[in-house]
């Protein structure tokens, strides 16, 4: 556990994000051998329906994940207030929340997985292998609501390493598992689903066990869990607007996927792997922006809000720069990565043409997602949420459909740096009102010692 009320602000957030980021670039690693393996052993077409898969999964999971984040800023709120009895209360709270959750999502995503492919004018060729890996995905959604909601209170309480180990064993399992399945045993996109659900499953299982032998205050077991109304409700109050938002973006990759699907097989193909590599380039922006907002929540619920400018700019500057080395290694050489994943000249020349074009905009992406972290940290994500919805909905959206009757393909790519733009403008002049420094939660309630 770390707390982020004291000390060199920037070296703080750097120091909490590096795990964070690790882990993402490792879980990001494990769904590019996915796609390398799947588009060198398998085909393109398979390439191409495990592609199409991922805007469905994140429908389905997107609102979770956001209340995930509400109880994230709960709890890093809590810490920083040093309530520990509430740290306990909101974590047995958030794991009644998201058994019950999967549960659900799980159910619909197995009755609705065909109407909405069918809606998304997926290919017949590809709907047969992108009907089997999605069904065999969802049979896991339990491990995987459980595992990130753990990953989350931990990243509430300062701890971004202990995430990080997890995340390395469930990747370096299921790469071992994809090898076995499809290479050696041969069993297609089939092969694939079953060893994330199988990665996903045993490291769940290890982080439980772990936590509740070493952990000061995580003790996970299924008697004993107390369901707190009032945290549930603030949880739901900061995390149903982000939750939202996550959909709204979900919804919105499934509906920029339904334009990119018109275009057939090889483009589908294209956009599922430059997408994969587009992901990787953006997670230091998104993982700093995490960091940040879990700074915010925690010297806000100190009371120690003037630690926040500090912190913002101090991320502002280390995003930046890593941003732009990342757009520099895009640009050189997206060719060479989509050849990784496929030999079809085709396929790595449309994807190689969407890598140069939203690359040059990762620095607007980037800042962008800052000043909503601040935004999030202080517990204020209905606007956040409606900057997105705006962004996405009445720019990316709409523009797709309109440059990509002209222009082709090209026109789609396009429709991704337009809503930046206009997102980070809105994020911008938001912050600049200071109206988000009113959402903070919890009033600071100092002890002489921790209760635990």
């Amino acid at each position: 556990m770390k707390d982020m009320t004291t000390g060199k602000e920037g070296r703080q957030i750097l120091q909490f994000a590096l795990p964070m980021l690790a882990g993402s670039l490792f879980q990001q690693f494990y769904n590019i051998v996915d796609s390398i393996i799947v588009g060198n052993f398998i085909g393109k077409e398979a390439l191409a329906a495990v592609g199409a898969s991922f805007p469905v999964i994140f429908v389905l999971i997107s609102m979770i994940i956001g209340l995930g984040a509400g109880i994230t800023v709960v709890i890093s709120q809590y810490f920083g207030a040093k309530d520990y009895a509430s740290v306990r209360k909101a974590i047995d709270t958030m794991y009644i929340g998201m058994f019950f959750a999967s549960i659900v999502v799980t159910i619909v995503g197995l009755i609705f997985s065909e109407e909405i492919f069918v809606l998304l004018n997926l290919p017949e060729e590809v709907m047969p292998m992108a009907l089997e890996y999605l069904n065999i995905y969802l049979l896991g959604i339990v491990a995987f609501f459980i595992f990130n909601g753990t990953s989350a209170i931990l990243r509430g309480m300062g701890d971004s390493k202990t995430p990080l180990y997890f995340l390395i064993l469930s990747t370096l399992t299921n790469v071992g598992l994809d090898l076995l399945f499809v290479v050696v045993f041969n069993m297609g996109v089939k092969g694939v689903a079953l060893a994330t659900v199988i990665a996903q499953s045993g490291a769940l299982v290890t982080a439980i066990i772990y936590l509740n032998h070493y952990h000061k205050i995580i003790d996970i077991k299924l008697r004993g869990l107390v369901f707190d109304r009032k945290i549930f409700n603030q949880s739901i109050r900061i995390g149903l607007p982000t939750g939202f938002q996550h959909s709204f973006v979900a919804l919105g990759s499934m509906a920029i996927m339904g334009v990119v699907n018109t275009f057939g097989t090889n483009v589908i193909a294209a956009f599922s792997v430059a997408a994969r590599l587009d992901a990787i380039a953006t997670i230091p922006a998104m993982i700093m922006s995490q960091a940040l907002a879990t700074f915010v929540g925690q010297n806000l619920g100190a009371n120690k809000s003037h630690r926040v400018k500090t912190g913002l700019l101090s991320t502002i500057l280390l995003t930046g720069i890593v941003t732009i080395a990342t757009t520099a290694i895009i640009i050189s050489f997206g060719d060479l990565f989509m050849d990784a994943f496929t030999n079809d000249p085709d396929v790595i020349e449309i994807g190689s043409d969407y890598l140069t074009i939203v690359s040059l905009f990762y620095i607007v992406f980037a800042f962008m997602f800052t000043f909503n972290g601040v935004m999030r940290g202080a517990g204020d994500t209905v606007i956040p949420m409606i900057f997105t919805l705006i962004s996405l909905w009445l720019v990316r959206i709409p523009f797709a459909v309109f440059l990509s009757d002209r222009f082709g393909e090209t026109g789609i790519w396009w429709s991704y740096p337009m809503s930046w733009v206009m997102g980070l403008i809105m994020s911008w002049t938001y912050y600049l009102t200071g109206r988000w420094k009113k959402k903070v939660i919890v009033k600071p309630r100092l002890r002489e010692k921790p209760d635990f």
